[in-house]
């Protein structure tokens, strides 16, 4: 199916993360969008407080047009950081109480339809202030300004056991659904949809955080009478050895050996995609059985796949695949996952696991002997984002997916890597001499894991772990690359802020970063802590495969330093291959995947180290021609038809400078300060991603 031509006929501490999760979730989620221990644990400064999440902001587009915001050695596997005291001690207290603190916690983000959690924070500090001005005005509201400290413990330990009760959920679930219906977040079917599969864990992790006694009360009558911690920053511990004087990589001598790695991410594949059907439905993805035939007016979704918000069927998938020839061979695969659609709101354990097992066995038919190395994806969990920490057991916690994980993958990973995969989704191997590979589960910073609000100070013990992995490498001498899905510019603030440090850290010994998420094709550059100002490390955030939202199908593939003694092992170019979905959805078209650029050529480049990556930004600043080729390329060779103008290339340009969250002192150069606030409403993010 990959090469033959279309048919005539139709054919689918307890530092803590972000707030706001309890009705927000219906929005966001119906929209979809081993070696030596380092010693030390990952810390939360008592009294410490941090607003670490981003707020929900509309995203107006036509297709793929998206206004973002800027934002500023074998390692033992920890433990990561306990639950604390279990809070879910039956009478739940269902009057405005409940209601008027959830909706005073959860829609101070606006919800708006369709549309996801932004990528970026608020101003530091910025929730807090906000939850300072709503606790009086709840007071006064409710009556409880003369409420004593007991009283309110009592009370909302009242509310915690009570919300546990079947009956209990349903009623949340019940008011949650007619929430998003009269703020017409989504059609009232996927409402519905939405509600039923996340009020279970939403309502387990919100009696386990928000709504606990001492965290409740201490926000409503102050920290006499409890610690709102929610917030709180965190730091993880890096070891006594002293940071070798940085030493840039030697470019490689002339004819050595280079490696091509192919790189696929957010492929996104819709088991339900159907030719013909509407492109443009009510619902968050359309292109499907359930979306109905388009009006007359109009043409239906392509074979191939459509510039909508739409995802692939198996055959562009196959395509893909079957026709990878011409841009190999390859030395090995970078997989940094997101593998099923964006039907988030209609999802089971029983459909991932089809779309893992299904497309994982495609990519084994169609790559054969090529090693595989897969990184987990934020769509991977059903509900979407619902990534535990580990001490989550029982039928709540993640073990359903990493065991699948670790059983589909295993011809491809060792023993040492499934290991830890099946505890935590993250691991490393040596693919090659020289070379060490670390798969992270970006999950465990992501601003949209409503878990994190339990406990977000380094789950699962992935940074630590991640340091120790490091550090054993700098021992050895090796190199490392770091592949993950989400990129982390665009995690919670501590957790971003933490793993800007470890790579100023070890960048000797880091080689390369690769993510996804995003869709689009861009990168993000990191700076010494100390000037923010010498380029150190580039992380690069290749295109997706889907077509999610208008763009066209797409991989990337890396020339990486080779196979020798002593190679640098890092990027020394890349190249990006589409298909041209007007051409290849033609009556009686064959698709052919065509590669759409080089980087070093199209940019000028010198080379592929951060430095260049960081003087492509600044020339692009004042040269508006080449930032339009770099926005065509952005879109993947299908952008939108509105222009970007000097806001929005400013703002995209920033963008590429913020591998750290919430640090706009990254763009000082590059936008006036005084202007960096606005510009901050203007930086493109993901669609639904």
């Amino acid at each position: 199916p990959g090469s033959s031509p279309r048919p005539q006929t139709a054919e689918g501490s307890r530092g803590r993360g972000r707030g706001g999760a309890a009705l927000q979730f219906a929005a966001q989620q119906s929209a979809d969008r081993g070696g030596a221990a380092v010693p030390g644990t990952a810390r939360c400064p008592e009294g410490g407080e941090m607003r670490i999440g981003r707020a929900k902001q509309p995203c107006p587009r036509s297709r793929a047009m998206l206004r973002h915001e800027v934002s500023p050695a074998q390692g033992h596997l920890k433990s990561g950081h306990g639950p604390g005291p279990d809070r879910s001690s039956g009478t739940p207290s269902r009057g405005l109480l409940w209601t008027g603190l959830v909706l005073a916690l959860a829609l101070q983000d606006a919800l708006v339809p369709w549309v996801p959690a932004a990528a970026h924070p608020l101003p530091e500090q910025g929730r807090l202030v906000t939850f300072s001005r709503i606790a009086p005005q709840l007071q006064h509201a409710f009556g409880w300004w003369n409420l004593t400290c007991p009283a309110c413990k009592g009370l909302f330990s009242i509310i915690d056991y009570g919300l546990k009760r079947e009956p209990s959920v349903a009623w949340v679930g019940t008011m949650a659904t007619k929430m998003c219906m009269t703020l017409k977040i989504a059609p009232p079917a996927v409402c519905q949809s939405a509600v039923q599969l996340f009020q279970d864990d939403v309502v387990e992790v919100w009696t386990r955080s928000v709504l606990s006694p001492s965290e409740a009360c201490g926000l409503l009558l102050g920290p006499t009478c409890g610690h709102w911690d929610i917030f709180s920053s965190w730091n993880i511990s890096l070891p006594a050895a002293p940071k070798p004087p940085p030493r840039p990589p030697s470019p490689p001598a002339p004819g050595a050996p280079v490696s091509r790695v192919l790189f696929l991410t957010d492929l996104h594949w819709d088991h339900d995609y159907l030719e013909g059907a509407d492109p443009n439905c009510e619902n968050p993805l359309c292109c499907r059985q359930d979306s109905g035939p388009p009006p007359a007016s109009r043409p239906g979704a392509g074979y191939w796949g459509e510039y909508s918000k739409c995802d692939l069927p198996l055959r562009t998938l196959e395509s893909m695949l079957s026709g990878l020839g011409p841009a190999g061979p390859f030395d090995m695969v970078y997989w940094t996952g997101d593998i099923p659609a964006h039907n988030v709101w209609h999802q089971s354990r029983q459909s991932q696991l089809r779309a893992l097992n299904t497309v994982t066995a495609l990519v084994r038919k169609f790559l054969g002997p090529v090693p595989v190395y897969p990184a987990v994806g934020n769509h991977e969990s059903t509900p979407v984002n619902g990534f535990p920490p580990p001490f989550i057991k029982g039928n709540q916690s993640s073990r359903w997916l990493y065991e699948a994980m670790a059983e589909a993958w295993e011809p491809w990973l060792p023993a040492e890597a499934l290991d830890t995969l099946r505890i935590g989704g993250f691991y490393a191997l040596s693919p090659r001499p020289g070379l060490r590979l670390i798969s992270l589960n970006m999950n465990f910073c992501s601003r949209e894991n409503f878990w994190l609000l339990i406990n977000s100070t380094d789950p699962a013990g992935q940074l630590q772990w991640l340091v120790g992995e490091l550090q054993a490498a700098e021992d050895r001498g090796d190199k490392v690359h770091i592949i993950g899905h989400i990129p982390p510019g665009h995690c919670l603030k501590s957790w971003s802020w933490n793993y800007y440090r470890i790579v100023a850290r070890y960048e000797n010994t880091l080689a390369g970063q690769f993510f996804g998420h995003t869709h689009v094709d861009e990168f993000e550059v990191f700076y010494d802590e100390e000037t923010l100002s010498r380029p150190l490390s580039v992380a690069f955030l290749a295109p997706s495969a889907t077509t999610y939202i208008g763009l066209n199908p797409g991989y990337r593939v890396y020339q990486i330093d080779g196979n020798y003694s002593g190679s640098s092992h890092v990027v020394l170019d890349h190249e990006t291959y589409i298909l041209n979905l007007t051409q290849a959805n033609e009556p009686g078209a064959t698709p052919h995947w065509r590669r759409l650029y080089r980087a070093r050529e199209t940019y000028g480049l010198p080379n592929a180290l951060p430095a260049a990556w960081h003087d492509l930004v600044y020339r692009m600043q004042g040269d508006t021609k080449l930032f339009q080729t770099f926005w065509f390329l952005y879109h993947k060779g299908h952008p939108p038809s509105e222009p970007c103008g000097t806001p929005c290339r400013l703002a995209t340009l920033c963008a590429q400078l913020s591998a750290r969250s919430d640090s706009p002192a990254l763009c000082r150069h590059l936008v006036p300060e005084t202007s960096l606030p606005d510009t901050q409403s203007l930086r493109p993010r993901p669609p639904f991603c």
